[in-house]
């Protein structure tokens, strides 16, 4: 999901797109799919935390709120063990996703890729490795919202079987 509040508290709008654990996602036909064989995933860990930000710094259309400080992220990430996922190339961090449930729906937030290594399947690979731990979870229902000035980002979700949830408005409050 991107976060669609910014921290002047000004709302921009967005699409809420969804996908069933019922509906198989589409797979990714990569033509030239030619990723280098050192790039790995693994489980997101609070100490990948500087490195997150600097991918989703990096990344158009991803928007890092408030609640997205170290101290936010290290308790979505204790209340959801083992469903975020990073991508790495020797050291570096180059890809990253959120994922948690609420024991009903299941939700993504922050999937990015670092600009330099779009393109090679790293984003449908985490967007499987995700939805493949919620469905572990028993989770049959994944929620994410995209900004509505995010067309690439929007284009993404789409191509993998994502779609709009029809007379869904999203809205928020700070608490």
């Amino acid at each position: 999901m991107l976060h669609i509040v910014k921290s002047d508290n000004s709302q921009k709008s967005a699409t809420a797109l969804a996908l069933s654990s019922q509906k198989a996602p589409h797979r990714a036909r990569v033509s030239g799919y030619n990723m280098s064989s050192k790039i790995d995933t693994r489980e997101f860990s609070i100490t990948d935390y500087d490195a997150a930000v600097q991918v989703w710094q990096r990344v158009e259309g991803v928007e890092i709120a408030e609640g997205d400080d170290r101290k936010g992220i290290a308790a979505f990430l204790a209340r959801n063990p083992n469903l975020s996922r990073v991508a790495i190339d020797g050291p570096a961090i180059v890809g990253v996703a959120l994922c948690g449930d609420d024991g009903r729906r299941g939700h993504i937030y922050h999937l990015a890729v670092d600009p330099a290594y779009q393109g090679r399947g790293l984003g449908k690979r985490l967007l499987d490795e995700c939805l493949d731990g919620l469905r572990r979870a028993g989770v049959q229902r994944v929620i994410i919202l995209v900004a509505g000035d995010n067309r690439r980002g929007a284009e993404f979700w789409k191509r993998y079987g994502w779609e709009e949830i029809s007379g869904a408005v999203p809205m928020g409050i700070d608490v």
